[in-house]
């Protein structure tokens, strides 16, 4: 459905054509309606959905509709996101909606200075997008006034919970009055996610999109390698991209700074990103893979959920994810909206029960990329003293995947 056959305001509508938005996703065009409506709404959908844009343009409209009350200087929509990242992307989403249409939005989260998040504060802002650390650390020292909010958004729910979150958000939601209209969307769902959305919704619609798949519009492959052969096939998948943005997961902080190491060696530019950087450093690398300053970013999980960056060509799992969610979460980094994606896992003969795993987690089988040994030697051939042993790997090619159980 195209967004103009919506009931959505004009110049809402005109913010949403310059980003480039033509026709709804799955979920803009179950939820849209029912949260312009005014419904409570428990979603369940994956990443890469447009689950953003679904809550976003709504509740855009509704502040636009419901007007501020004259004797309220507080928040008006208070949107809840597990990390710096996303709070600053999901504000960043709205700003681009609210453009002319009177709607202020800040964004607040820890990492940074809070002086001038509560400089932002002041007089009233109608949407704040933030972390719930830093969100119940403002509300506590009296700068951040939530006592007539008329809309919650928690999103990215099981992630928030997975960080440790619950009790800040139930702080803080004993603060939001129980007059308001919640929107709840996490991408998996388990007893105590339940527990959480129905002390928050009130009748709630419920939207369930398709669990634990990769979205259609992406081709997922593995390779078996041996470990210490890794980096020649990511340095052969750079060397054939090098207009392809190309993201690269690891499993641990040390092993996306040693990646980064082995490719500037070999004269590609990368940027690395993990979670024991400064919320700057953080920005930094996201902003020069952004831009195209450098086209290949290696990062742990950090980045795996929420983090939208346009045309990402390539997922490279360089190491395998040992919990099997995540692989749908790393995947989902590509091919979104209406784009096509790539995504390559490099395998090792110790992570191959990993990948069963995350077949069965999926009910799917993921194809094998086959090579034959001209191209797995001059793979190999990459290596500086060419003394990489690819002869190990030959006899996988005519090997069938061994079938789930």
């Amino acid at each position: 459905m195209k967004f103009d056959a919506m009931d959505i305001e004009p110049v809402v509508l005109s913010n949403i054509a310059a980003l480039g938005y033509r026709r709804t996703t799955d979920i803009q065009y179950k939820a849209i309606p029912h949260i312009l409506q005014s419904d409570d709404i428990l979603a369940i959908a994956q990443t890469g959905t447009g689950k953003t844009a679904a809550f976003a343009i709504p509740a855009v409209c509704n502040l636009m509709r419901r007007k501020r009350r004259r004797d309220y200087d507080g928040v008006r929509c208070v949107v809840m996101e597990p990390t710096h990242e996303l709070a600053s992307q999901v504000a960043d989403v709205f700003r681009s909606l609210v453009k002319q249409t009177g709607v202020s939005v800040v964004a607040v989260y820890g990492g940074v200075e809070q002086d001038k998040q509560i400089a932002l504060l002041r007089g009233g802002v109608d949407i704040v997008v933030a972390t719930p650390g830093r969100l119940f650390d403002l509300a506590s020292q009296g700068h951040l006034i939530l006592s007539g909010v008329e809309m919650l958004i928690v999103d990215e729910a099981d992630q928030m919970l997975a960080l440790g979150f619950y009790n800040d958000i139930r702080s803080l939601t004993a603060r939001i009055p129980r007059r308001r209209q919640t929107l709840f969307f996490s991408a998996t769902i388990d007893q105590q996610i339940k527990d959480l959305a129905y002390s928050l919704v009130y009748k709630a619609v419920r939207i369930e999109m398709s669990r634990n798949k990769v979205a259609r519009n992406v081709t997922h492959q593995v390779l078996p390698v041996e470990k210490d052969q890794k980096r020649f096939f990511l340095e052969r998948i750079a060397s054939e991209n090098p207009e392809g943005h190309i993201m690269v997961f690891v499993r641990t902080q040390v092993r996306a700074q040693r990646v980064a190491a082995a490719m500037e060696r070999v004269g590609i530019r990368s940027v690395f990103l993990h979670g024991g950087l400064s919320q700057k450093e953080r920005t930094a690398a996201l902003d020069a893979f952004r831009s195209g300053e450098v086209n290949m970013i290696i990062t742990t999980d950090v980045a795996a959920r929420g983090i939208d960056i346009p045309q990402v060509s390539y997922v490279v799992n360089y190491d395998v994810p040992e919990v099997a969610e995540n692989y749908i979460h790393r995947v989902g980094r590509t091919g979104r909206g209406m784009d096509k994606g790539y995504a390559l896992t490099l395998v090792d003969p110790s992570e191959e029960a990993l990948i069963d795993q995350i077949e069965k987690y999926m009910d799917e089988q993921i194809s094998l990329l086959r090579m034959d040994k001209t191209e797995r030697e001059a793979t190999l051939d990459l290596s500086a003293d060419g003394s990489a042993d690819w002869r190990s790997l030959l006899d996988e090619e005519d090997k069938p995947r061994k079938k789930r159980k």
